[in-house]
């Protein structure tokens, strides 16, 4: 066995920080949030203008914290809206992130950001430089992705990276591969994504992105055509999408996205709050419900994970009723900044291939029908 030491820096942007770990192998040397201030990040038109000014606060961090990342192995950058991949680890290129920088995915978020980081840090540095499970990662059986409106196609976008590298972390404390199992896995934060995992492979889940599931802290979650229709009539597209991701959900209902402060609430016996709570909790439910038929009953185990989790009855409800299915297993907060360093270590000592980017969807349409409405 080698006892080569392998440092690995890890870029995660969210939207006003981003979080930064430095590993040697799989050990954490630190992890970081470098936060930005909201009120410079909103005098850029769009995120991508956010790219000069969020690398100059980080390069100020670096200097101050006297971090050297000369001769860095690899650099992690999570990955955004690009064209939909399979699930995998990709070299970072210039057709990745000018992709990327497009939206060719569909997917707005501060994430886009990540790829851009780290081509930034690799020219600067070296080393490797990769993206992986990307929250457009598309593993969706052709099933999932029927509707009922012809040329209208689900999309798949959702929390990937945290979701698979719970499945691998449960699988590797269980003695067995994640290729070898079948899982329902949640993430259960300020957005949440409820999805089944046949042998290593998403075949199904809500577009998270696109505002479909439960409704969150943030987002408003799945309405009827007809209620949807009625309550968002006049309403801008910048205001339906901000519903759809971070003005719905519990910030409709209280003001605010802060589930501490919405929980204080519900200790208190405010009777909105408690069935408001409750009934996201019963709506996550549901959904975990719907991803045990599409595993067809044959489920290993479900896995919850996601930031809520602090909140003893979101995992004790699902538990009571969703035990029955399968072992309910609970990995409260989230492994993504591990996750990008073991997949980086797995590319470095040649465990697994490094892919690369296809500057296209993984999927683009049925031969019947070849241009889906529902892509961006």
């Amino acid at each position: 066995m080698s006892d080569r030491i392998y440092r690995i820096f890890v870029i995660n942007p969210g939207s006003t920080s981003t979080k930064l770990s430095l590993f040697e192998n799989r050990k954490n040397i630190f992890t970081t949030d470098v936060f930005h201030d909201s009120t410079v990040l909103l005098t850029f038109p769009t995120i991508n203008d956010q790219l000069d000014y969020r690398m100059e606060v980080i390069h100020q961090f670096l200097e101050e914290d006297h971090i050297d990342l000369t001769g860095i192995d690899a650099v992690v950058g999570r990955g955004g809206g690009c064209f939909s991949v399979p699930g995998g680890i990709y070299q970072v290129d210039d057709r990745l992130v000018a992709d990327t920088r497009a939206v060719r995915g569909g997917l707005y978020h501060a994430s886009m950001l990540g790829v851009q980081m780290a081509q930034e840090i690799h020219r600067k540095y070296g080393g490797l430089c990769i993206m992986m499970d990307p929250p457009i990662v598309d593993e969706l059986c052709d099933e999932a992705r029927i509707t009922g409106m012809k040329g209208v196609y689900r999309r798949a976008v959702s929390h990937a990276l945290n979701l698979k590298a719970t499945a691998r972390h449960h699988s590797k404390l269980m003695g067995t591969r994640y290729e070898d199992c079948n899982y329902i896995v949640c993430h259960i934060d300020g957005g949440i994504s409820i999805s089944a995992h046949d042998h290593g492979r998403m075949i199904d889940g809500n577009d998270a992105g696109g505002g479909e599931g439960p409704f969150t802290p943030t987002r408003m979650g799945s309405l009827a055509i007809t209620d949807g229709r009625r309550v968002l009539e006049g309403l801008s597209d910048e205001q339906i999408r901000d519903l759809c991701s971070q003005a719905g959900g519990l910030t409709n209902w209280f003001g605010t996205s802060n589930s501490d402060h919405i929980h204080q609430m519900v200790e208190a016996g405010d009777e909105v709050a408690v069935l408001v709570w409750n009934a996201m909790i019963y709506q996550i439910i549901k959904w975990i419900g719907m991803m045990s038929t599409a595993l067809k009953g044959k489920v290993d185990a479900i896995l919850l994970t996601g930031g809520l989790l602090r909140f003893p009855e979101v995992g004790g409800r699902i538990e009571e009723s969703c035990g029955w299915i399968a072992p309910v297993c609970q990995y409260p907060g989230e492994f993504e900044q591990e996750a990008m360093c073991a997949g980086a270590m797995r590319i470095l000592t040649g465990k697994e291939e490094l892919k690369i980017y296809p500057g296209k969807p993984v999927w683009s349409g049925f031969e019947f029908h070849d241009t889906p409405s529902a892509q961006p």
